[in-house]
């Protein structure tokens, strides 16, 4: 699995309760649930938390961590590709795909491309989470 890797450093940032015994990877795109707690994403079209900007380890004692909400990241693409300027959703563990209609109503959006990407390679994303 790649992980998104941070090319633009983000300047918005929010706070989101944590399992203590969940072991989330830095840069690792999270959903959110409720109430107010993020887990490492692994379905299409969650609701979008952020990308997690701390490690979070296994039983830390940790029960809040930090989300980077905007800045460019380069993420891998699922199956599909896209192009320039498609608004973007998750697609499964630190994938994204392009967005459909439904998607913009549920929380999902991740962002936007900022390049073409052919089937499962990594591309430039800037992250515009609402």
């Amino acid at each position: 699995m790649v992980v998104p890797v941070c090319i633009e450093t983000p300047t918005r940032f929010a706070r989101y309760t944590v399992a203590d015994g969940a072991a989330i990877a830095l840069s690792t795109m999270c959903k959110l649930a409720d109430p107010n707690t993020a887990s490492a994403a692994t379905g299409a079209a969650e609701p979008f938390a952020g990308i997690l900007w701390e490690e979070k380890t296994l039983s830390d004692g940790l029960t809040m961590v930090t989300f980077a909400k905007n800045g460019v990241w380069d993420i891998q693409d699922c199956a599909a590709g896209g192009s320039t300027g498609a608004i973007v959703v998750m697609s499964g563990a630190n994938l994204i795909r392009d967005a459909v209609a439904g998607d913009l109503l549920t929380g999902a959006v991740v962002g936007k491309r900022e390049e073409d990407a052919s089937a499962a390679e990594v591309t430039r994303i800037r992250l515009e989470v609402i």
